[in-house]
């Protein structure tokens, strides 16, 4: 029973740890990419005028009509309300209440190896399905809460004082007579879905987008959005420099057209 319990102690862990870097990811890749696929976006949007401008053929300028719809950068309400009010109408320090997350993002997708050493042995020692008796459960519910929070936070000052909270802590009661084998047969099954429910959990954060590159970029999730970025820079750049030449091209036929119209009068005496 008691390595039935560690090795799904030691799944949990594993999954908890995935979805908070799922999590993490998922937050840096809107903050850093975010402004960059945006800049991409209005890039675009110019290039297709620019290109109307300089053909003036009807299909063009109906191409530059739709890009030009679909891309209506409106202020967000963060910056209408100086950040204190997210789209949803709330201050950020009630979105953290309501859904978990912290105000700021993270600093980097996979917290630290301090912390989540003091993590998994957190976990380890004081999970609740290590015991039986109702009130310790609910006592460990509590720390473990805790401790999440400070491992999704990436804070590793907290895991260290939680470690010695717990250390300092009441010990763990006796253990219990040995229970009957209805008893223990009862244990079992409900491991056993505990576990398929955690597998279910973890197939669905592997399964998508941000699960998916991460698998990609286990070793260094932080390197991933910085060549991710990297990328992004490099269109922005081409981009950059199609609209510039579109644009000096139109500015010269501008000019030839503008001396044309000069010289005819001259021409005409």
């Amino acid at each position: 029973m008691r390595a039935a319990e560690t090795a799904l102690i030691e799944y949990e862990i594993a999954v908890e740890t995935f979805r908070v870097e799922v999590e993490n990811f998922s937050r840096l890749h809107e903050q850093r990419l975010g402004p960059l696929y945006g800049r991409i976006e209005e890039l675009d949007v110019l290039i297709a005028e620019a290109v109307a401008a300089r053909t003036g053929d009807p299909e063009d300028l109906r191409r530059a009509q739709e890009a030009r719809a679909s891309f209506l950068p409106m202020p967000a309400v963060e910056e209408l309300y100086q950040g204190w009010m997210d789209s949803a109408g709330l201050p950020p320090e009630a979105v953290a209440m309501l859904t978990g997350q912290r105000v700021r993002p993270p600093e980097r997708v996979r917290p630290g190896e301090r912390a989540r050493r003091l993590y998994r042995d957190l976990v380890r020692s004081a999970h609740p399905d290590l015991v039986q008796d109702d009130a310790e459960r609910e006592r460990r519910e509590e720390f473990l809460t805790r401790v999440n929070k400070a491992y999704a936070d990436g804070d590793e000052e907290a895991l260290a004082g939680l470690a010695e909270e717990w250390a300092a802590g009441p010990p763990d009661p006796g253990e219990r007579e040995a229970a009957r084998s209805e008893e223990l047969y009862a244990r079992l099954e409900w491991l056993a879905r505990r576990k398929e429910l955690l597998a279910e959990a973890a197939a669905e954060l592997e399964e998508g987008a941000i699960g998916s590159m991460l698998r990609l970029a286990h070793d260094d999730p932080d390197g991933l959005l910085e060549e991710i970025a990297e990328q992004l820079r490099g269109r922005i750049a081409e981009k950059e420099a199609r609209l510039a030449e579109l644009v000096g091209e139109a500015g010269q036929a501008g000019q030839v057209g503008q001396a044309g119209r000069w010289e005819r009068p001259g021409r005409a005496g």
